[in-house]
């Protein structure tokens, strides 16, 4: 894409390319794209021109928020065990795999927290379990801080409180924001053949599945070049660490390491540790030979965490 670092670590680098510029998403085993969205149990009165959800199954709720030019689908196999004893709710983001876009280069982040707040209210969750990949576990952090009480609990998968601090831990929203602005400005502008091109590097890297990584280029082109900008520009101008301590709910962070083409173990676990650091009784676990689509890497894995997480 269009990092280079200046810290080293260009493995990771390419992580934080993935996470916060083009973090998709991806399915499991039995992953697929779908040209239209399966039957559900339920459908939402909820409108929105920031997100639209979908509801499958029945029992305690949970939310499904997928990251950067990421389809809902990412999360389809997942959501559809979860519904033989959960009521679901997968959240698609406006602008991203198809999904309207009217917003031009406005905010993103701050607007997807505020209506997936509303619709937690109007549509009378109590205390929904939330688990987000990437850009979306940004957004579960952000709306668990900025709305106390409507998140039970979170599961962030490989996310980051902060993105920018993989340029280094002396990062700040402040210094990274030339950076930000130029890099969404870059991305805008970039003809449709280009930008394919450097998804389709992108995929290659983030997932060791073929399948996925198709899915992933496809949604990217399918995705609205100035919403994903705008996202894009403000994953790395969003810090949430200032409040990870005084937030009181139970969050499990789960990340990936792979020596072979992903993140080295020690690097992600120092990186994971020292920015979680400030979040009372998180549970950091890692999930080894994955690279940033766990999902797609470690599906077994990761639905067990799950699991564990939901019954806890």
């Amino acid at each position: 894409m269009m990092f280079m670092s200046r810290h080293g670590g260009g493995r990771l680098l390419r992580a934080f390319a993935i996470a916060s510029a083009v973090a998709l998403g991806a399915g499991a085993v039995a992953f697929s794209v779908r040209a239209e969205p399966a039957p559900v149990a339920a459908q939402v009165s909820f409108v929105s021109d920031r997100l639209s959800v979908e509801v499958i199954g029945s029992g305690p709720d949970v939310i499904l928020i997928p990251g950067l030019l990421s389809s809902r689908e990412v999360w389809r196999p997942l959501a559809d065990q979860l519904a033989a004893t959960h009521r679901v709710h997968l959240v698609q983001l406006a602008g991203f795999a198809g999904e309207p876009w009217s917003h031009g280069d406005g905010p993103f982040v701050a607007p997807a927290v505020e209506e997936l707040g509303r619709y937690i209210a109007e549509a009378g969750l109590h205390h929904p379990a939330v688990i987000g990949h990437s850009m979306g576990a940004l957004v579960g952090l952000k709306l668990a801080q900025d709305r106390p009480g409507s998140v039970g609990r979170l599961l962030s998968v490989d996310s980051l409180p902060f993105f920018s601090v993989l340029y280094g831990p002396t990062t700040t929203v402040d210094s990274v924001r030339p950076v930000a602005e130029q890099a969404a400005a870059a991305m805008a502008a970039m003809d449709d053949a280009a930008f394919a091109a450097g998804q389709a590097q992108i995929a290659s890297a983030s997932t060791r599945s073929p399948e996925v990584q198709a899915a992933i280029v496809a949604w990217s082109v399918a995705s609205d070049r100035r919403g994903t900008a705008a996202a894009f520009r403000d994953v790395m101008l969003t810090d949430a660490r200032p409040g990870l301590a005084g937030m009181g709910i139970p969050v499990t962070a789960v990340y990936a390491a792979d020596p072979n083409g992903g993140t080295p173990p020690a690097m992600a676990d120092a990186l994971w540790t020292r920015e979680y650091a400030a979040l009372p009784g998180v549970r950091l676990i890692r999930i080894d030979d994955s690279r940033h689509f766990i999902m797609a890497d470690q599906p077994e894995r990761l639905a067990g965490i799950v699991d564990q997480f939901l019954a806890d």
